[in-house]
């Protein structure tokens, strides 16, 4: 039963992230025309025992040139694992307000609150660019 339910979240949160709804709903992106964000992948990947995430604030024409972002890691049964910090500060990109550019976030591997390392395997992470989201995986080696 266990199993079932964790491919559950797994296709919840592959369909989540798909471009248009897979299952007939109204998409919850906000109406103006094009990505907000962009989400690179990470590197190094599989990784141990940190990893850096790249992304890019795209469209800053509405908002006044910022955007509410925020960066998950997620497990594969869909509980969130981290909040990311931005490169070179200890600030969590967690409802952050953020001009156009490109940016980095920063994972030491570790479970949120904790000192304990993640456990190895496929962890997704998403962004989350004023509303609008998108998400990758992530491996992390014993």
């Amino acid at each position: 039963m266990t199993h079932r339910w964790a491919a559950l979240a797994v296709v919840l949160i592959l369909g989540a992230s798909s471009p248009g709804s897979a299952w007939g709903q109204s998409s919850n992106t906000p109406p103006r025309g094009g990505k907000l964000g962009t989400l690179g992948q990470n590197y190094p990947n599989p990784f141990k025992p940190d990893t850096y995430i790249p992304f890019t604030i795209d469209d800053c024409n509405g908002a006044g040139g910022q955007h509410v972002v925020t960066l998950r890691v997620y497990n594969v049964l869909a509980q969130q694992v981290a909040t990311p910090v931005l490169h070179g500060t200890d600030r969590p990109i967690l409802n952050m307000s953020l001009s156009c550019g490109e940016y980095t976030g920063f994972w030491n591997g570790s479970v949120d609150r904790s000192r304990r390392p993640a456990a190895p395997g496929v962890y997704l992470y998403e962004l989350v660019v004023s509303g609008q989201r998108t998400s990758r995986k992530m491996f992390v080696s014993k």
